[in-house]
């Protein structure tokens, strides 16, 4: 009788662990909670283990939307992990993947692939491109992945996976780990465990941070108006408290852009509103564009972030504040990152030298709309709706917008504190907000859960057109009992590109669909963990958003609001009308 010899590295080891459940364990202790994907017989295997680490499984309906709910959890849990099989599976949520590097969003994507052995011999496998390529796909990926990690073998393992998830959370990007099905079972040394990730951010060094602190404070002491303005990357590279806390001690008026909407407490006595160029409000344009120095944190000047590239900001009188550089003017720091800078300049700053003017003043219109139930004109117009969604909103909502209307629209809101805000300005992948939304809404969940904190509402503003690209997931949100308050904007169609062109152009017609139907035919239990309602009117609407069952129930609330088809919000217009002029241009 023979006997298999015992594995010689697996008996060195101290504590030995399968190589997937020290994966899910490292994700456990980096506060996920749950795991987004769609099963696939090449990771099935892997899957078994989520329970044993404390995971749950979520299920998506496919992979694309499972890629955009695990953005959203990321940007309200901290990081996230999605799991699909080898290529069909990987590249229906390269998309999804790709927007979240675009934006920043450190997402852990895994993939089941085929063993080891399948691999060196080059086998014809089931999706496969059938000509023995099985790199083929992770390449595709290392574009939109800061690290891509092939676990084959399983004495660098650990190493691999430990790397892997600091630079995700570090550099704030998603990660590529090739899982083969030979690898889930082989051990590795779970003794690791036991001591956490490093994540803790490499500081400056020390005299390079000095000088620029030092030069930034002779700007800051000699200006008479200077402003703080707040963008995406300082939501997403966590310097929010650093942001905060020289607000606090300084008491410099703070705006924000577009995409750092949420990022500023917006009931902070420094707050002033939102700035995007030429689509600001008057006071607010005057005080960025008037000011003699602007602290720039996170700065991330796209097209749609600054309505169509009309910032009217000069080098010479701002100050930028990046993850991996400072800019004084026109002068570059490299490496000297935005965290340190400003702990010290608040330490630092002369309070008797500073300048700090009060914020421009939200205008009255935007926190009371005028007409309403006794207004003869009853059409929901945009203008009116964003006025009016003021009063809805509640301290500590997630409040997430879909790419069009909606993302243009909440400029002109004011949020209660602790509200966290999801926007995809730049990627702008519509039908990203359905799936976001489920992933920020189970977010909140965990959230709750894990901390005991308290519950969250999950408010989406969707337009009608881009629901039809990911409108399964709605079901995902009523299989988890997610608390979600869904208002789709029916108004006929892809209203951003009608602005941009072809306003009465065949393709930006979407079929006319029964949205509220949608809940029980996924599954909603209506008047129990669901509920649907219609406003087609002002008093319908304000009588629903007053309504106190309405603001506190459970579950999901799923309502029609119906506007014209030829109306947006004008910050929209005027961004779509660049975004046709860009578009035309030709080379001289």
């Amino acid at each position: 009788m023979t006997t298999t010899p015992p594995d010689i590295r697996t008996v060195s080891l101290q504590e030995p662990v399968d190589v997937t459940q020290y994966l899910f364990t490292r994700l456990h202790q980096l506060g996920i909670r749950s795991v987004h994907g769609v099963p696939g017989d090449f990771n099935l295997v892997a899957l078994d283990y989520l329970p044993k680490a404390g995971l749950k499984w979520v299920g998506n309906c496919n992979e694309l939307n499972g890629a955009y709910a695990a953005d959203g959890y990321a940007r309200v849990k901290g990081m996230s992990a999605i799991i699909t099989t080898f290529g069909v599976g990987e590249l229906s949520a390269i998309n999804g993947l790709a927007g979240a590097y675009s934006e920043m969003v450190p997402v852990v994507h895994i993939v089941g692939c085929p063993s080891t052995i399948s691999q060196r011999r080059n086998m014809l496998l089931h999706h496969t491109l059938g000509n023995g390529d099985f790199q083929v796909f992770a390449n595709m990926s290392a574009g939109v992945s800061c690290v891509v990690a092939r676990l084959n073998d399983a004495a660098e393992v650990a190493a691999q996976i430990d790397h892997a998830l600091r630079e995700c959370y570090i550099r704030s990007r998603p990660v590529y780990l090739m899982l083969p099905t030979d690898v889930v079972g082989k051990k590795v040394e779970g003794a690791r465990l036991q001591t956490p990730i490093d994540l803790s951010e490499t500081p400056n060094d020390p005299d390079r941070e000095d000088y620029v602190v030092d030069v930034i404070l002779k700007s800051l002491h000699a200006a008479k108006k200077p402003v703080v303005l707040v963008d995406a990357c300082a939501i997403r590279h966590r310097v929010l408290p650093e942001m905060r806390a020289l607000l606090d001690r300084t008491g410099l008026p703070a705006y924000v852009t577009p995409m750092g909407k949420g990022g500023v407490d917006e009931t902070h006595p420094s707050y002033g509103g939102v700035y995007a160029g030429d689509a600001s409000a008057p006071a607010i344009k005057e005080a960025v564009e008037g000011s003699d120095l602007v602290l720039n944190i996170g700065g991330l000047q796209s097209d749609f972030n600054t309505a169509g590239f009309s910032f009217r900001l000069s080098a010479l009188r701002t100050v930028d504040l990046h993850s991996d550089h400072c800019v004084v003017r026109y002068s570059e720091y490299p490496g000297v990152k935005m965290r340190g800078v400003l702990r010290k300049l608040t330490e630092r700053v002369d309070l008797a030298q500073l300048t700090a003017n009060p914020p421009a003043s939200i205008p009255v219109d935007l926190l009371e709309p005028a007409g309403g139930e006794a207004d003869p004109d009853q059409v929901i117009r945009q203008e009116w709706f964003w006025h009016r969604i003021n009063r809805f909103f509640r301290p500590d909502d997630v409040i997430v917008t879909e790419t069009g209307t909606a993302n243009f629209g909440i400029w002109d809101t004011k949020f209660p504190t602790g509200v966290t805000a999801l926007n995809q300005t730049l990627w702008g992948s519509i039908g990203w907000a359905v799936g976001a939304t489920q992933g920020a809404a189970l977010a909140a969940k965990d959230g709750a859960e894990q901390d005991g904190a308290k519950k969250r509402r999950t408010v989406l503003f969707e337009g009608d057109g881009s629901l039809q690209l990911t409108a399964q997931e709605v079901s995902t949100m009523i299989r988890h009992n997610l608390d979600v308050i869904l208002f789709v904007i029916c108004n006929d169609g892809y209203t951003i590109e009608r602005f941009i062109h072809g306003m009465d152009a065949e393709y930006n017609d979407v079929a006319e669909w029964r949205y509220k139907d949608l809940v029980a035919a996924f599954g909603g239990k209506l008047g129990q963990d669901s509920n649907t309602y219609v406003a087609k009117t002002k008093a319908e609407l304000s009588r629903l958003l007053d309504d106190e069952d309405f603001n506190t129930r459970s579950g999901l609330r799923f309502v029609e609001v119906y506007m014209p088809r030829d109306d947006a919000p004008a910050a929209l217009k005027l961004t779509a009308a660049a975004s046709a002029r860009n578009n035309a241009k030709i080379e001289p």
